[in-house]
Order: C-alpha cells, then sequence, then structure tokens
C-alpha cells in the first residue's frame, strides 16, 4: 500500500477506456506538467503546492471521501469538501465496495477525475450489479483526467459561507441537548469549562493549519498523523477518529429511543415469553429503520436532507426557549454553584460540544480562499458556543436538579413547543447514522482482497454487524449522559486538545517560537488530566448504574 510519490495515477476501468485514452492524449502534449488549470486562479490563495503525495496511499483511503460526505451541507450547484459527484461517493456498498478497490484509485493529492453522468450511468451499470471481471490492461492517466466533464465542480471550490454552514453543522450536534446537563452535574462554576474548551479548541484548529501547511500532499487529519509519527501515528489517529463516529452512532441508537419512549411510554411488545419494554422496543425500531440506509447506493439524498442539521439545532434551541418564555414554564430556585463530586462528568460532556477536529482539515483544504479559514473558525466557535451556553443556561434554569440528560424529556408532553423539540430530535440522527457509519464501514471494507467475487457480500455482512453492534451496546449501556461524557471525555480530548498539539510540536519542530511551545504543553496537560478525571468518573457512574 506505500506506493511511491511518483506512482499517482489514475487507473481508469471501463467500457469507455479507448474513448477516454483519445482524450486524454489530445492534451498530452500542450500539458506535460501534470498540474491542473482549473485551479491556477486560486493559487495565490493556496500556498500548498498541487503535488501528488504519499500520504492518501495508507489506510484509510477511503477517509477524505467519507468524511467530505458525512461534513458536507450540499448544495444543487456546488460540490461541497471537494466531494465529486455525491452520488459517486455515497455510492452503495456495492458499488463502493467492487468499483473502489477494482478501480484502484491512488490520486493527486488535489483533485480526483470525474465521470460524466453518461458515463457513471454506464459504469453503475456494468458493475455495481456484478463481481468484479476480469479486465483490460489499465490505463495509466495523471492529473491531466480533470479535463472530464463534471457534475460538479472540483475541490477547493467552497466560499467563505458555505464553509462556515459546514462547520457549524459538523459541531452543533446532539451535544447541545446535554448541556443543561452538564450545568447540573458541574454546577454554574463549571459552566466556564464550556468556554475555556471553545477557546483551547479554536487554538488547536488553527494548529491543524498550520499543520496542513508545513508540506505538500497533507489533506486529512491522518495525514497529519502520519506526517508527525509515520503510518503507526496515522493508523493510531484513524482508529480514534472511527471510533468516535462509531460511539456517536452508538449515542443515536440511546438518543432515538429515549425520546420515543417519551412519546409513547405505554408501547411494548410481548414475543411468546419476552416483553419488549418501550426503551428496548424502539431502539430496535430505530435500527431497523437505519440498517437500508447503511445498505444504499446512493446517499446523496442523505447528505442533503442532514444538512438541515443547522436548521433542526436551532429549530430545538428555539422550541427550549418558547417553552421557558412563552408558555412559561418557569424556574427552579434551587441551584448548585459548584459540583466537585461530578464535576469530571461535566468535563467530558462540555468536551464532546467541541468533537469537530476530525473535520477541520477536510474544511480547510477544499475552501477557495485559505486566509479566510481562521475567520470561519472563529465564527463556528462563536456561533455555537452562545447556543450552547444559552441552552445550557435556560434548560437548568427551567428544570434544576431535575434535569435529565437530554433536556427534551424535561419538557412537559402537552407542549407544542415539546412535539417540535423532539420530533426535530427523533428524525435528526435518523438521517445522519448512516452518513456517520459509513467512514467506519468504508475503512474496515479496504481489508476485503481486491476482486473478490463475494465482496459485495461481506460488505452487506460489514455494515450489518456494525449497525447490529451499536443496538446491542445501546442496550448495553443506555445511559446518554454518561456514555458521552466518556466520548468526550476518552475520545473528544485526544482529537480535540491532545493530538493537534502533539502533531504540531513534531511536525514543526525547530520552526515554533517558545510560547507556542509552552502553550501546546499547557494544552496537552489539560487534555490529560481532563480525560483521565472524565474517563475514570464516567465509567465509575456506568458501572454503578449497571449494578443497580
Amino acid at each position: 500500500m506505500n506506493n511511491s510519490v511518483s506512482d499517482h495515477s489514475f487507473y481508469i476501468e471501463s467500457d469507455e477506456e479507448e474513448d477516454v485514452e483519445k482524450e486524454f492524449d489530445k492534451d498530452e502534449g500542450n500539458n506535460n506538467d501534470g498540474n491542473v488549470s482549473d485551479y491556477s486562479d486560486s493559487s495565490a490563495d493556496n500556498p500548498q503546492q498541487n503535488k501528488p503525495s504519499s500520504y492518501n496511499t495508507s489506510w484509510p483511503q477511503s477517509y477524505r471521501q467519507s468524511i467530505d460526505l458525512y461534513s458536507s451541507v450540499p448544495s444543487p450547484s456546488i460540490g461541497f469538501l471537494g466531494t465529486p459527484t455525491l452520488s459517486r461517493l455515497g455510492s452503495s456498498f456495492l458499488s463502493s465496495s467492487l468499483t473502489r478497490r477494482h478501480t484502484p484509485e491512488t490520486l493527486p493529492s488535489v483533485t480526483k477525475p470525474l465521470l460524466d453522468e453518461q458515463q457513471q450511468q454506464q459504469r453503475r451499470s456494468s458493475h455495481s450489479l456484478l463481481p468484479p471481471i476480469p479486465r483490460r490492461p489499465s490505463i495509466r492517466k495523471g492529473e491531466k483526467a480533470s479535463k472530464v466533464s463534471h457534475e460538479l465542480p472540483l475541490s477547493r471550490q467552497c466560499s467563505y459561507g458555505q464553509s462556515l454552514l459546514n462547520g457549524i453543522n459538523v459541531l452543533c450536534g446532539v451535544g447541545i441537548l446535554s448541556t443543561p446537563y452538564a450545568v447540573k452535574e458541574g454546577g454554574w462554576a463549571g459552566l466556564s469549562i464550556l468556554f475555556i474548551f471553545a477557546v483551547l479548541s479554536f487554538y488547536t484548529g488553527i494548529l491543524l493549519r498550520y499543520c496542513l501547511d508545513s508540506e505538500p500532499g497533507l489533506e486529512t487529519y491522518p495525514d497529519i498523523g502520519q506526517a508527525a509519527f509515520g503510518n503507526a501515528g496515522r493508523i493510531a489517529i484513524s482508529v480514534i477518529l472511527y471510533a468516535e463516529l462509531y460511539a456517536c452512532c452508538i449515542e443515536y441508537i440511546i438518543l432515538e429511543s429515549d425520546n420515543l419512549s417519551s412519546l409513547f411510554p405505554n408501547a411494548h411488545l410481548s414475543l411468546g415469553s419476552f416483553d419488549l419494554n418501550s426503551h428496548i422496543l424502539f431502539a430496535l425500531m430505530t435500527t431497523l429503520a437505519v440498517l437500508p440506509t447503511v445498505w444504499l447506493r446512493d446517499l446523496s439524498v442523505l447528505s442533503y436532507i442532514s444538512a438541515g442539521g443547522v436548521v433542526a439545532s436551532v429549530l430545538v434551541v428555539l422550541s427550549l426557549f418558547w417553552a421557558g418564555l412563552v408558555n412559561e414554564v418557569g424556574f427552579q430556585s434551587k441551584e448548585t454553584t459548584l459540583n466537585l463530586g461530578t464535576l469530571p462528568v461535566a468535563i467530558g460532556l462540555y468536551g464532546y460540544c467541541y468533537s469537530g477536529h476530525a473535520v477541520f482539515p477536510n474544511i480547510y483544504t477544499s475552501m477557495a480562499r485559505r486566509n479566510q479559514y481562521p475567520a470561519v473558525l472563529l465564527t463556528c466557535f462563536g456561533i455555537c458556543t452562545l447556543m450552547f451556553a444559552g441552552v445550557a443556561v435556560m434548560g437548568y434554569k427551567m428544570f434544576g436538579e431535575s434535569t435529565l440528560s437530554q433536556f427534551t424529556l424535561n419538557m412537559p408532553q402537552d407542549l407544542v413547543a415539546t412535539k417540535v423539540a423532539v420530533w426535530t430530535t427523533v428524525v435528526n440522527p435518523l438521517t445522519k447514522y448512516a452518513l456517520t457509519m459509513t467512514p467506519v464501514a468504508m475503512s474496515l471494507e479496504e481489508f476485503i482482497p481486491a476482486n473478490h467475487s463475494k465482496s459485495h457480500i461481506y460488505c452487506v455482512f460489514i455494515r450489518t454487524a456494525l449497525v447490529v453492534s451499536t443496538l446491542l451496546v445501546g442496550l448495553a449501556i443506555p445511559f446518554f449522559g454518561l456514555v458521552m461524557s466518556l466520548i468526550g471525555s476518552l475520545l473528544t480530548m485526544l482529537v480535540t486538545l491532545i493530538l493537534p498539539c502533539a502533531c504540531f510540536l513534531s511536525i514543526l519542530r525547530g520552526k515554533i517560537t517558545r510560547f507556542q511551545a509552552v502553550l501546546c504543553s499547557i494544552i496537552i496537560t489539560v487534555g490529560v488530566i481532563s480525560s483521565a478525571f472524565g474517563t475514570y468518573s464516567a465509567l465509575s457512574k456506568i458501572v454503578e448504574n449497571l449494578s443497580h
């Protein structure tokens, strides 16, 4: 898998190989340098040279495309985050597993050649439903492949507004539901941790930019890990990132079960000697509902719907404020200033709110004007932090010490605002589950031998097993807040605070100031201490609840 830098090329496999070869050969004499002219206009804002690199030849090779699809807010006219044809990148387990491995795409780091609509449809018909077949010798093509027509513009075309929406869509997720619970666990003074993490996370997001600019070819978080610590660093960071995505899917199952049970508390199902209560029943129904979406050939529909995550978050926040201010639910007088006993749980919950660093490198490398990245990051963190803090204050003031792990469970069931908040909370994860699980599945599918006659069956098995496993874990540990605190402490602290600083110190050693070195060391220390105490506290609480 460790191909040399000069070995970057595109292997075209379709019934139209000869036609494509002719089209490419026409232009080879005019442009032999391999550079893509489409990006010449943005070179001033993209100082990183458009050169092939060896970073995307090691596992996971599917990281960029899968995370782009997971994180982007698509537009009918603009391809976000360098996603060539959402339907191609989000193709079925058959298409993505057969075509991707049968057509090895060791692509240049800047752009990936696409096929036009007609070619794509023919390619699907010939490859997506059939096992791999022997083919003629592959035609090696350079970066000039970009001359093939595109359905969507190439990467690095995101404007400031598009990048901002992508960032908010990633940051403002289900973590906002638990911020009132975090205040309950840590007290009012613990709310300061939210703002501290916001500042530190913003700074580490900027550090990722410095790492990406340190040398050509760095595009993703795993690339940064490889540049800092070799292949071991790439694999370690990838495993952590995929574990975080997998854990988020577990949270989706628990979230659906809790909220649907609040809507239909008397629902149950008897199967012989088995009696499924509402929590188990709705967890099972959620799994059955999302399983076909994980098998979908075309995830572009889900990508468009999940782009409403920003709207969904705003709608849930407005519903809470409406219930508190307009419906006059009332405010609680019993409040806690500082709760040291459960403060570590709050640390994990606040940390989870800023778990978007896995996507920030993709957002940065997709921007048409990279010098706007700090402004995009600052605006994202500013808006999201205000939403987190507003919900935390309002939710805790309304429900006090009775605040549950999701504030939607505390809202009076007879209010219209409650119905809006709960159903929005229920629908949104259903659209995001497949997009969140797909990167994990695609990374595992890379281990299936190329051209295997039953690879599509293995893909079905892998994806089904992943979905079922999230159900089993969700039923075994049905504690939304504590699981979120564990994720935030164990994984998010690594991804958000510790690893960006460690990679920055390793990649740019000898080129940084003493102040930067000291500040990175402080952030790493804060991350390690927060991770240790938060993980221990969350695990202790989980074990305690399981024993009761």
